[in-house]
């Protein structure tokens, strides 16, 4: 079956696995006010829905997701993602819901990767990636800080030094380079990602649901207060960074340039 909570989103259902696939590959994959809404109610309802035993998170396109959607943040420091109300909330309230998702879920990385389209990857506890994805996280580059708990999951799971690549230095990761550094499982080749992620999805479906919900309840307990407690601290310092001269000229800039498609 499939269907939509929006035209930003794309729901397909098989046999106990739920794809969300993000839908706006016309601008990367670019978390709007729009997108943002629409994800979270889709990891909200697949969270809730019983038949649900594992979810597949990938975007449309050449993109997984470009994060922020830079037009947004360029004209408006009130509508950026990580900036005031109403989008703040919005990515607050998508964090809170992702570092606590009851089951198995398996990023599926079908191309380009930056901000959150890196750090999301922070909460998945399967990652495939195709051989062409490439990921950055250009935090500190647009006069920022990171977000989606990562100051705290990149250090865990792929050491200190990678993490202070990606975070600091906002470095382009290969593939294979997030599989080496244990972000991720597998590179497959791009023609073969879905078919590979669904295979892994099928796999782990095959088990019941109260076992997958409750071994990651086991895994998640020690680490959800560290996680909260980034999450929360992360909030704070972006909001004291946010809107400041270096901030603003670095969106500016970082937007032409992505604009002029360098």
């Amino acid at each position: 079956m499939n269907a939509s909570t929006s035209d930003t989103i794309l729901i397909d259902e098989r046999e106990g696995v739920r794809v969300i696939t993000l839908h706006r590959p016309e601008k990367l994959n670019a978390f709007n006010i729009e997108l943002l809404t629409a994800f979270r109610q889709a990891i909200v309802q697949a969270a809730a829905d019983d038949t649900v035993h594992v979810t597949v998170v990938t975007g449309a396109g050449r993109a997984f997701s470009v994060g922020a959607d830079l037009a947004e943040m360029a004209q408006s420091h009130d509508e950026m993602i990580d900036g005031p109300r109403p989008g703040k909330q919005l990515f607050e309230d998508l964090q809170a819901t992702l570092e606590t998702f009851p089951k198995p879920l398996i990023g599926t990385i079908n191309g380009l990767g930056v901000g959150f389209g890196f750090t999301f990857l922070g909460y998945c506890d399967f990652a495939l990636l195709a051989k062409s994805a490439r990921l950055r996280t250009p935090f500190s580059q647009l006069a920022l800080s990171p977000e989606a708990s990562s100051s705290y999951l990149f250090p865990l799971r792929m050491g200190w030094r990678a993490a202070a690549r990606a975070l600091m230095l906002g470095d382009w990761f290969s593939a294979e380079e997030v599989v080496a550094c244990g972000l991720a499982q597998e590179v497959v080749e791009d023609a073969d990602l879905m078919d590979a992620a669904l295979a892994l999805a099928h796999r782990l479906a095959q088990a019941p649901l109260q076992s997958l919900i409750a071994t990651k309840a086991l895994m998640l307990e020690a680490h959800l207060p560290a996680m909260r407690a980034a999450r929360i601290l992360e909030g704070k310092t972006i909001a004291g960074l946010i809107g400041t001269p270096a901030n603003r000229a670095a969106v500016q800039a970082f937007a032409a340039t992505r604009k002029s498609g360098n």
